[in-house]
Formats: C-alpha cells, structure tokens, sequence
C-alpha cells in the first residue's frame, strides 16, 4: 500500500513539473536581443556629365525591441556611408623667400575618401566618445593612423586637424545630427546626402544600434557608384592607356590654341 501511494505521488509530481515548465517560454524568447535589418533604395549609383550628388535612403527595422523604451526615445540609430578607402597625404605650406611651398606633409593610412552620417540625434547624446571611438563613427572618432617616417616634431594632432577640415570644407565628409527618424513603432528610415564629387567604387552603409547608450549591434550593406557615359570612358582611357591619353590631351590642347589664334588674330 505505501508503495502504490508512493508511485502515486511520483506520478503526480512528475505531471505537476512538466505542467509548469509548459507554462515557461524558452529561454530565446525571454533573452531575445535586438537586431537590425536594413536595405537601401538603390544598389548602384550612375555617375554622369549632369551628377549634382544625390540623396540615399536607407529603409531598416529594429526587431525585438522594447515598446516602452522604444516609445521613450531610448533606442538610437546611426547610418553611415563610408567611401572607398586609400592612403591620404596632407601637406603644410610654408612661405619661403615670399613663395609659398610644401614644406611639411603626413600620410594617414586607408582612410575613406567619402564619408556620409545620418543619426537620430547628436552623437554625443546617443553614447560615449570611447565607444564612438571604438567604433570610428563620426568624423571625428575615425582612425587616422600616420603611415612612413614621422620626424620628432611632428604634430600629428594639427594634421588630423587639417584633414577632416579639407574633407568637411570639400563636401566629402558631412554628417546630419537628425537624418534618421522612426517611421512606425520598430521601422526607421535614414537618408544620406551623397555629394557631386563623390569617388566611383564599392562603398559601404553602415547601421548602429543603441540602447540608453549601449551599443547593441550593426549591419552593412555594400553600395556601388559607377560613371557612366563620357565620364566612364575618359577615366578608362586614362588608368588603361595612360600614354595614349596623354598624347591626346597634348594634341586636343595644341588644336584648341591654334582655332584661338585664328578666331582672335588680328588682320
């Protein structure tokens, strides 16, 4: 009889077990993490005669979101277009015996020759300078590594200084403190401006999640700007027959000095 009611008592609280585990979600929905997924509204950019730059937007979505957090603005988006990346030579003009030459120069190791930042708000509000750093959002937190010789008095704080303000003064970096906005409860929509002299090649857009300043996780997507027409074949011409392309530069500028001495020449 204490048998039975032993088996009894088994059977009972081997159901009573599996009824509340039946009753716990699994583990991935209770520890389930944000995520990102983002597209663009184009993959290739056409470079032509009449290109005055252009504006892309990138479409995306944050799964797994907090709707609380989420309705309080505590989640934060960054989008950037970073351009194909090369080794970049700044130069120091001096005056020497009234002519104004380089004198001084520093080479900062693949940096990006276009540089393009959307955010929700201004970086500073959405985290700390270490992790923007960490990260190299902004044009401000970029890695600029000095590449070659550098003499002892070298100030690589002052070549810095003079890079991003010739990238920011020439249009190729820039960055808008509000050009990423939510749409819709988790949707968000970024636009990036792309400026008219901006380089052909295989550029990237990077997407930054945050949470009340932590970073959560990013995605990327590769994006090609291409020339096309008049502008594709002269570039060809010059990287493919370079000798070519120089003989007949000297020929078309030689033609064109002698068609203006016959239309100015005077009788």
């Amino acid at each position: 009889m204490r048998r039975l009611l032993a088996s009894l008592s088994a059977v009972l609280c081997l159901l009573a077990a599996t009824e509340s585990l039946a009753q716990v979600p699994l583990a991935s929905d209770m520890t389930g993490k944000e995520s990102l997924d983002i597209g663009t509204s184009t993959s290739e950019i056409a470079i032509t005669s009449d290109f005055r730059g252009a504006d892309l937007t990138i479409f995306g979505s944050v799964n797994n979101s907090d709707t609380l957090l989420l309705a309080i603005g505590q989640y934060d988006v960054v989008v950037t277009l970073e351009g194909p990346r090369d080794d970049t030579t700044v130069r120091r003009k001096e005056r020497l015996f009234g002519i104004w030459v380089n004198r001084t120069s520093m080479s900062f190791e693949r940096t990006p020759i276009s540089y393009s930042l959307a955010s929700t708000r201004n970086l500073l509000e959405v985290t700390d300078p270490e992790t923007l750093v960490e990260l190299g959002i902004g044009t401000d937190h970029l890695a600029l590594t000095p590449t070659g010789y550098l003499s002892s008095g070298a100030n690589i704080k002052e070549f810095r200084e003079a890079f991003r303000r010739l990238k920011l003064s020439g249009g190729l970096y820039q960055g808008d403190a509000s050009g990423v906005r939510f749409v819709s409860s988790s949707l968000f929509k970024a636009t990036l401006r792309l400026p008219a002299n901006i380089p052909d090649g295989v550029h990237i857009v990077h997407a930054y999640l945050f949470k009340t300043g932590e970073f959560i996780g990013e995605r990327e997507l590769p994006l090609r700007v291409i020339k096309t027409g008049l502008e594709d074949s002269i570039s060809r011409a010059a990287h493919e027959s370079p000798l070519a392309y120089g003989l007949l530069a000297v020929l078309l500028a030689l033609i064109t000095g002698w068609g203006a001495s016959l239309v100015f020449r005077r009788d």
